[in-house]
């Protein structure tokens, strides 16, 4: 589980079907009654060595909606910038951040639109995926810009995100995405728009230099 990874942590090695049951007591058994309590438990878990207790974390967090407030998002970038690999950082931002983005978006908007801009690339990449799951209420004008904003950027992380976020939303508005990716062909990575357009047929063009 280490090698595949790519981390020195250690695992104890409980693969995910086994984790669930695991993960349910503990939110059935450490009901948090205050955003105290409830930070220190998430901290308390993301603090053992073994990554399942991350994990472990992570689902606590999530299962406990009461505190996706964007009281909370400061303390969900310190988990991102502290997890700094994609089976956090991608977790958090699809099922903590972007929920927070849907359902508070007067106030939330401000700081994910400053975490497009943070100096750290998985609060790039989580304010990409924040868009993740809006379906039909997705702020498109918005999404598009945090695309534009880091298409120049060489990093797999922010370039898989990009097409990550725009082909879940091509789920919804699959015309909006098209015209969209058509129309910065040579703005975005190939990767990029490979991921955005695998099923609304649209690919990367040819590299200079070879046939189509």
């Amino acid at each position: 589980m280490a090698a595949y990874m790519k981390t020195a942590d250690p695992f104890f090695g409980v693969s995910e079907p086994m984790r669930r049951p695991v993960f349910r007591e503990l939110c059935e058994r450490f009901v948090p009654t205050t955003p105290a309590e409830y930070r220190r438990v998430v901290m308390q878990l993301w603090a053992m060595p073994q990554r399942e207790c991350r994990y472990a974390a992570i689902h606590y967090a999530v299962e406990f909606r009461a505190f996706h407030t964007p009281a909370f998002l400061p303390f969900f970038r310190r988990l991102i910038i502290a997890g700094a690999w994609w089976d956090s950082v991608d977790w958090i931002s699809t099922k903590l951040i972007a929920p927070i983005h849907l359902n508070h978006r007067t106030t939330a908007a401000p700081v994910i639109h400053r975490w497009i801009e943070d100096s750290n690339l998985w609060v790039r990449r989580a304010a990409i995926l924040s868009h993740f799951n809006h379906k039909d209420k997705t702020d498109w004008e918005t999404l598009t810009r945090f695309c534009l904003a880091c298409a120049h950027e060489k990093d797999f992380f922010i370039r898989k995100a990009i097409g990550w976020a725009l082909r879940q939303h091509a789920r919804t508005a699959p015309g909006d995405v098209r015209v969209f990716l058509l129309s910065n062909l040579t703005t975005l990575s190939p990767l990029s728009i490979r991921e955005a357009g695998k099923h609304i047929g649209v690919i990367p063009p040819p590299r200079r230099g070879t046939q189509p």
